[in-house]
């Protein structure tokens, strides 16, 4: 269940997560107003500075079964009140799509600074051509940015047990614990508050085990279908 758990999170994490900095950085790429690109990029930015527990606090003002945002709209159009904080299925959605939020901007600088490096003059004879702005960025900057995508899905997934532990554990509670209860928290609770360290550290260096692996066959599988890897 712990397993399950965790690697549910981690790769509904990555499957929406990881493609959206690249949208974005692809987007802010073509903005060719200085003023909207500056305000966007401050706009996406600034909630990566945002603390998980102010995070996890804004989450919770607006999906309050009484005066949450979503419910007072839920109720103005004749629904239901919902307490997202009690529903199962409602965590992961959360959890996923505020860790979004929060870090999208943030990771699409990397992928704008790799687009620097396009060639100028491929991008104006394609152009010429008439190649539309989809097929520019299919055909001329995906590829160039396409190693630093790779290093990145790379590092993202040497890390896939490793869950963020803040918002997990301040967004649990007893009835939402069978899908909030990842291998972060239980060690947590196995080992800060029933003092079983020998116990925990086991499971610590199987997460690490696990996450090793992982990255090792990710590496080798994108060094055998491409020429990008970390090593």
């Amino acid at each position: 269940s712990l397993l399950r758990n965790t690697l549910f999170l981690s790769v509904y994490s990555l499957a929406f997560g990881f493609p959206l900095p690249i949208v974005l950085a692809l987007l802010l790429n073509e903005q060719h107003n200085p003023t909207l690109k500056k305000v966007t990029q401050m706009v996406t930015y600034m909630p990566h500075f945002i603390s998980t527990v102010a995070v996890v606090g804004i989450i919770e003002f607006m999906v309050d079964r009484q005066a949450g945002i979503i419910n007072v709209i839920r109720r103005a159009m004749g629904l239901d009140a919902i307490a997202f904080l009690g529903e199962s299925g409602a965590f992961r959605t959360m959890y996923v799509v505020s860790d979004i939020w929060q870090h999208t901007g943030w990771s699409a600088i990397i992928y704008l600074a790799a687009l620097t490096s396009v060639d100028m003059e491929a991008l104006e004879a394609a152009r010429i051509d008439g190649a539309n702005q989809l097929q520019v960025n299919w055909y001329i900057n995906i590829p160039t940015i396409l190693p630093t995508i790779v290093v990145m899905l790379v590092l993202r997934c040497g890390s896939l047990l490793s869950v963020g532990f803040e918002k997990a554990y301040l967004l649990q509670n007893a009835r939402n614990l069978d899908v909030s209860e990842i291998i972060a928290t239980y060690t947590y609770r196995m080992g800060i508050l029933q003092g079983q360290f020998s116990y925990t550290s086991a499971i610590g260096l199987f997460n690490n085990i696990i996450n090793g692996i992982i990255l090792i066959f990710v590496n080798a599988v994108s060094k055998k279908l491409g020429n990008a890897s970390l090593w």
